[in-house]
C-alpha cells in the first residue's frame, strides 16, 4: 500500500463559496484523486482554511503557518510515498506576504522540510513531492474577500511560473491547477464542486507517474 499526503489550505479542506460550508466528501479533489489512483494507494487529506506556506497569520484561531505544522503532519502519516503541496493563495493577502515571489520562497522551504525530515521509520526514503500551483484568484464583488486579497489577482497569476521554475530546479513534480480549474467569482478565491473535482482528475496522471503506479 502506497500513501499520498495532500497538504493544503481551504482548497484542500473543501470550502464551498456558495454555502460557506464544506463540499461533500465525494466532491473534494483529494477524494477524486484517490478514486482515480484506485486500489493500493491510500490518500490522506490535510487541508486547513487560511494555511500559508511559511507565514504567520495571527487572525486565525489555529496555527496557519504551513512550515511549522508540516513536520508534525509528516510524522503523523509516515511512511509516505508522495507529498502533494498546494499552498500559496493565502500568501497573496497583503497582510501576509502579498507576492508570488514570497510564496515561492515559502514553497521552497516546505520542499526542504520534506526532504530533510527525520522520519520515524528507519526504512523511510524521502518521498516524491508534487508542487501544485493553485488556480489564480479572480475579481469578486464580495467586499470582505475583495479587501482581504486587495491587489492579489495579478500576483496570483504569476504563481504557476514561479512554482514551475522551483520544481524544475529541485527535481519535484509540478502541476498547474489553473490549467483545469478556475476560482469562483462569488468570493474570488474558492472553488465550486465541478472545479474542485477537476483538480483531482488533473493531478491523477502526474501522481501516478511519481508513484510508479
Amino acid at each position: 500500500m502506497k500513501t499520498v499526503l495532500c497538504y493544503g489550505d481551504s482548497l484542500t479542506w473543501g470550502y464551498n463559496p456558495e454555502t460557506r460550508d464544506r463540499h461533500a466528501l465525494e466532491d473534494r479533489w483529494s477524494t477524486v484523486l484517490a478514486a482515480s489512483l484506485g486500489e493500493g494507494v491510500h490518500v490522506v487529506a490535510d487541508g486547513l482554511n487560511g494555511r500559508t506556506t511559511v507565514f504567520d497569520d495571527h487572525t486565525g484561531d489555529c496555527d496557519r503557518n504551513g512550515a511549522r505544522t508540516l513536520p508534525t503532519v509528516l510524522h503523523a502519516h509516515a511512511p509516505l510515498d508522495l507529498v502533494i503541496i498546494m499552498l500559496g493563495s493565502n500568501d497573496m493577502k497583503p497582510v501576509i506576504a502579498g507576492s508570488a515571489h514570497a510564496a515561492s520562497k515559502g514553497m521552497r522551504r516546505l520542499l526542504e522540510l520534506v526532504r530533510l525530515h527525520a522520519w520515524p521509520t528507519a526504512d523511510q526514503e524521502p518521498p516524491q513531492v508534487l508542487v501544485v500551483s493553485p488556480p489564480p484568484l479572480v475579481e469578486t464583488a464580495d467586499p470582505d474577500f475583495a479587501a482581504m486579497f486587495e491587489g492579489a489577482v495579478d500576483e496570483s497569476a504569476m504563481l504557476a511560473s514561479f512554482y514551475a521554475d522551483l520544481a524544475d530546479e529541485t527535481g519535484a513534480g509540478f502541476f498547474d491547477a489553473g490549467s483545469v480549474a478556475q476560482c469562483s467569482s462569488i468570493d474570488g478565491v474558492h472553488l465550486d464542486a465541478k472545479n474542485t473535482r477537476a483538480i483531482g482528475r488533473g493531478i491523477a496522471p502526474v501522481a501516478r507517474l511519481l508513484l510508479g503506479h
